[in-house]
């Protein structure tokens, strides 16, 4: 793989304007099919085939669509009066009026009409529900604006007026100013690591347009297919983190080279052969755990998966051909300008081991400079450090991260997200929960389904309300030809509690046994809570699958058993770290105000197997950095001891700045992020923090050091595994090499 990867850098080096122009009009290419192909997104979460799901489809098939999107436009008097006075009943009315004549609403109902009331049993709160001829999701922007105007006159008149629904529902967007301010550290730390805000602008732009190919590419597929408005946005902050990444390991890797003498034709070819080679097996890593979320068999899980997947790969592929072309455009300009011309140091001809150096060639400085050397030594003391007292390192290690961990017993999860705090949503909730009770936001929905569904559905009425935690039945309502009839059960409690999710499960165990028509229950709460139990049972497939997969390629990758044990045992530490900050703050509100929280309550049922998939994808792409280089160092003949010292004083800090930017840029998901965003950005900056300075920076060396010569060990009967020569090994042989150098020659 390096020697193929060498001369795809090179080619990319020596035909950079068509790879270049090629890129630009794939760019060009999506952002116009985006344009004029793009359809709307969906906010809800529902499994095909669960009892929740499967009863909605029956119900819109037995009783009819139900229209378009809708909002509630919730009425609330002045204190000590009721809307049923001649004077606030005229606002009401006048209200609905307006409601009626705003743009693409089709009707709006009147919460006094005698025939069909929606006013509270005080009498001083009411709702009217405002259908759209737009579906779910395609509601503009002015259709909105529209209607919070409407509201905004009617408070003018002494009503209280909010309004709630899925119509006023904006779909999340990216690029915020707390996002940017994530892209501006990220071009901060490129800076500081190459001490070139060129080279860092490159680094950045080309990462820009991989992610910028993924983000419009699946824009497009909005127009064709149903997907979740969190999925584009999923694989943006992926694309963009691990596309800066991929480009820093290949650009710091090629000015290495630069500064041991090779010219820009060698150095970009070599850099792609051996960083590239890391950069395709680790994105190979991120791509298993991502797509290996199909295994799961959720519709919107998949989708999340594969669209975060695929512009994976296109962020593999920008690194490995577009970045070369940038840089032969760039040329020695990759380095300082004292660096360009400066004498190749006679360390760099010598071994990589520190054993096989003399005392002077190590201590001696060289073209890097006086910073970047401190740098080195500041990691040598490091990973002096933890092999040294490797036990207690590994000790306290372990069990820090086990006590960050122990939320995670107690967290909760959920698909009923509360609106923002503030929001006219939220307001709006507030209000009918304070006039119908708690449990009106969160309405189940029982379907009978056979000959004598009403006649069984009034039968079963007094039973329900006999259940516990149910404050109102409604009576029945039959389809046209009898053959179906539902009924709304409105709990005590909220949606997203425990205790509605207990009545779901209490409801459908009291009607297993009915006689006389088959039944559903369904509704937010109980489609979260299918969701929950298929997420439940699918967890462990998920886990052994990726797992499993992981672990071949990295015995494949490293030759040993033990390190891929090692850095498989280490993630598990990350994830539940990981999660347990994450229901620390947004379950227990602990830093709340930190992350702009607006307030406290169970996760995103998603958060934890969506954790999994991308945090071991990024997981083992730090394994791969950071070892490969130690593996290099053995390979070449140096001790255990000095294997991981070499690797690690070589690898860590563009480990560490890696680490930086990818948290850099999750982390400006955060202060302003929507819905569930905010949470697994959180987790995944809390994850990258965890993973790269605890597990792989101080777990892993000293893991290693503690097995010593054992860790390299690989059991005879495996020893036909192919050598992916992730190192580069192959572009050091004399013969191939020769060839390679052809290449060169033939440009110059």
């Amino acid at each position: 793989m390096a020697r193929l990867l060498y001369r795809l850098g090179f080619g990319a080096h020596r035909r950079r304007l068509v790879v270049v122009l090629l890129w630009l009009l794939v760019l060009a290419g999506t952002a116009f099919g985006a344009v004029t192909l793009s359809g709307p997104t969906a906010n809800s979460f529902s499994i095909p085939g669960q009892e929740s799901t499967t009863a909605l489809d029956k119900i819109k098939e037995e009783f009819g669509s139900q229209g378009g999107a809708n909002a509630r436009v919730v009425v609330k008097a002045p204190e000590g009066q009721q809307l049923t006075t001649p004077e606030n009943a005229q606002r009401v009315t006048a209200l609905v009026a307006e409601l009626g004549t705003l743009p693409g609403v089709t009707s709006a109902t009147n919460p006094l009409d005698p025939r069909a009331p929606a006013v509270n049993p005080g009498q001083d709160t009411a709702y009217s529900t405002v259908t759209y001829e737009a579906k779910v999701g395609e509601v503009t922007e002015e259709q909105r604006t529209a209607l919070t105007g409407a509201v905004e006159g009617a408070r003018a008149g002494g009503l209280t007026v909010e309004v709630g629904g899925e119509a006023i529902q904006a779909p999340p967007h990216i690029g915020g100013a707390a996002e940017v301010i994530g892209v501006v550290i990220a071009l901060v730390i490129l800076a500081l690591t190459y001490g070139s805000l060129v080279v860092a602008g490159m680094n950045l732009l080309t990462a820009a347009v991989g992610v910028g190919i993924g983000a419009l590419g699946i824009t497009i597929a909005t127009g064709f297919m149903d997907l979740q408005s969190t999925t584009p946005i999923l694989a943006a902050m992926l694309g963009l983190a691990v596309g800066i990444d991929y480009a820093l390991f290949i650009i710091n890797r090629y000015r290495q080279e630069l500064r041991e003498g090779k010219d820009v034709g060698d150095a970009i070819g070599t850099a792609v052969g051996t960083a590239g080679s890391a950069v395709v097996t680790a994105g190979l890593t991120v791509v298993i755990a991502l797509a290996g979320l199909t295994v799961v068999g959720i519709p919107f899980l998949t989708q999340m998966g594969v669209a975060a997947a695929l512009t994976i790969v296109v962020a593999v592929l920008v690194a490995i051909t577009l970045v070369p072309a940038v840089l032969g455009y760039i040329g020695k300009r990759a380095l300082p300008r004292k660096q360009r011309t400066a004498p190749v140091p006679a360390a760099a001809a010598a071994d990589l081991s520190p054993a096989a150096q003399s005392p002077a060639d190590r201590s001696a400085p060289d073209a890097r400079g006086v910073g970047e050397v401190r740098d080195r030594g500041f990691f040598r003391g490091w990973v002096g450090g933890v092999t040294r007292n490797r036990i207690a390192t590994l000790l306290l290690a372990v069990i820090g991260l086990g006590i960050i961990a122990l939320p995670v017993t107690s967290m909760q999860t959920t698909l009923v997200m509360a609106p923002p705090a503030g929001s006219t949503q939220e307001r709006a909730d507030r209000l009918l929960s304070d006039g119908f009770g708690e449990g009106f936001n969160g309405p189940l929905v029982v379907l009978f389904e056979g000959e004598n569904a009403a006649r069984t559905a009034a039968g079963t009425v007094q039973a329900i309300q006999g259940i516990d935690d149910v404050a109102l039945v409604t009576p029945p309502t039959p389809n046209a030809d009898g053959s179906a009839a539902m009924l709304t059960v409105i709990p005590e409690s909220g949606p997203a509690t425990e205790a509605t999710e207990r009545l779901v499960d209490d409801l459908r165990a009291h009607l297993a046994g009915v006689d006389g028509a088959t039944t559903y229950v369904t509704g937010a709460t109980a489609v979260s809570t299918d969701v929950a139990v298929a997420l439940d049972e699918a967890m462990p497939v998920y886990l052994a699958l990726v797992v499993g997969l992981a672990l071949i390629l990295l015995v494949l990758v490293f030759r040993s058993i033990l390190v891929p044990l090692v850095g498989v045992l280490g993630f598990l530490l990350t994830i539940g770290a990981s999660l347990g900050a994450t229901v620390a703050v947004f379950q227990w509100g602990w830093l709340a105000g930190a992350v702009n929280l607006d307030g406290t309550g169970p996760l995103l049922s998603l958060t934890p197997i969506l954790m999994v998939g991308i945090l071991f994808g990024l997981a083992m792409d730090y394994q791969i950095f950071l070892v490969s280089r130690m593996h290099e160092a053995h390979h070449r003949g140096a001790s255990p001891r000095d294997s991981i010292t070499t690797g690690f004083h070589r690898a860590a800090p563009v480990v560490v700045a890696a680490a930086l930017i990818m948290f850099s840029v999750f982390a400006g998901f955060v202060p302003a992020g929507e819905g569930p965003i905010k949470s697994i950005a959180f987790a995944l900056a809390i994850g990258i923090l965890v993973d790269a300075f605890v597990v792989r920076m101080v777990l892993v060396p000293a893991a290693l050091a503690l097995l010593g010569g054992k860790a390299w060990w690989l059991p005879g009967w495996l020893r036909w595994l192919p050598v992916l020569d992730v190192e580069g090994a192959a572009l050091e042989d004399d013969g191939s090499r020769s060839r390679d150098k052809a290449l060169v020659d033939a440009d110059r």
